[in-house]
């Protein structure tokens, strides 16, 4: 291609005027698909920001929920062992009874 200078006037003629035009319109389409594709992913990636949000509310709900079984397990833990430690100083029933006929047998002979 040569270089105009300030004074020529460009010289288009009727076939390269319809090339232009069929460039023009062909990057047009491209650019509205391209258009239209980022709208649909910006209203997916919307919806899923909507999700991820609700996921992060039932997570900090969940992280409560866990910090309370946390406390009241300790709390049963401690009285499990309360109880476990009482337990250990009484005597079985059976063991019991057998005991109260060996001391009536040692009493019935003095």
């Amino acid at each position: 291609m040569k270089k105009r200078g300030k004074n020529q006037k460009s010289e288009l003629t009727p076939d390269l005027k319809r090339y232009l035009g069929a460039l023009n319109e062909m990057h047009g389409e491209n650019l509205k698909g391209i258009r239209e594709g980022f709208v649909l992913v910006n209203a997916k990636l919307d919806k899923h920001s909507k999700i991820l949000d609700s996921h992060t509310e039932m997570i900090g709900s969940l992280t409560e929920n866990v910090s309370t079984l946390k406390d009241d397990m300790v709390t049963v833990k401690e009285d499990l062992s309360s109880i476990k430690a009482g337990l250990k100083k009484k005597v079985d029933y059976d063991d019991f009874l057998s005991l109260v006929r060996r001391v009536q047998k040692i009493e019935a002979k003095i």
